[in-house]
């Protein structure tokens, strides 16, 4: 599979189409792993987080979430076919695991949020089946106990596929752990995407998130969480992509089994 390094971790040169077929295979064998789904933030923690670059590094696949990437794709010269974001990906991935009989688990959000998107999404998915719903206390991740409990909730439920709402870097940090204590289920991570569903969150008008202003929008519904993030920590992804650029670019580009 063709692989393209944004710094430390990767995007996939993947269609929807494609994603969902890989998907579907990686559940169908019961042979465990896990879908990152890389934007700018991701890209910039990694510099600093070297369990975030590990799990990358191990992720089953990696699908390029906003608009920033497949611009920088494209200005390096091997422009990514489209942008997958966990959100977009959602009912999408769903309705194929309805069509082929996969059923799904929630883990994460707040209390409440998951319940009400399993509700709002069996009504409009046909022989969906959702197994599960969980949402554990925050920092349960941190303590062996609660952790333990979580995973075992989960193993007895006995889905196909698992939906993580815990946000980044904590998603993909905990799937790369699990993926390595031998977990079989398929694994993604989907940050806010049960907030939006549920509607506890809104998400940006479609023609924003097209053009690549998602992130604006966001920043505008809670400017005291974000602000910080956006307007100055992911500044950093200006000289990380000098740097990318720099780069010979038969290296920036990597194919791999």
């Amino acid at each position: 599979m063709r692989k393209i390094f944004f710094g430390n971790i990767h995007a996939d040169y993947l269609t929807l189409e494609d994603t969902l077929n890989e998907i579907e295979k990686l559940a169908v064998e019961k042979k465990g792993g896990f879908i990152v789904t890389p934007n700018v933030d991701h890209i910039v923690i990694s510099e600093k987080n070297d369990d975030l670059k590990s799990a990358y590094a191990d992720a089953s696949l990696s699908l390029a979430d906003g608009k920033p990437l497949l611009w920088m794709s494209q200005i390096a010269g091997f422009p990514l076919p489209e942008k997958i974001s966990g959100s977009d990906l959602v009912r999408p991935l769903l309705i194929r695991a309805a069509e082929k009989g996969l059923t799904v688990y929630f883990l994460g959000a707040a209390p409440g949020v998951g319940l009400t998107a399993a509700e709002i999404l069996t009504k409009e998915i046909p022989n969906l089946k959702i197994v599960g719903v969980d949402a554990p206390p925050m920092g349960f991740e941190t303590d062996i106990i609660t952790e333990k409990e979580t995973l075992e909730k989960m193993l007895s439920a006995n889905p196909d596929i698992v939906l993580f709402a815990l946000g980044a870097p904590k998603q993909e940090i905990l799937m790369h752990k699990w993926k390595k204590q031998g977990v079989v289920q398929v694994m993604l991570g989907i940050g806010a995407s049960l907030d939006f569903i549920s509607g506890k969150v809104k998400r940006s008008p479609k023609w924003m998130s097209n053009m690549g202003f998602e992130w604006l929008y966001r920043l505008s519904q809670d400017p005291k969480r974000l602000a910080k993030r956006y307007l100055i920590q992911d500044i950093a992804i200006v000289r990380i992509f000098i740097k990318m650029m720099k780069t010979p670019p038969k290296k920036r580009i990597v194919f791999s089994d």
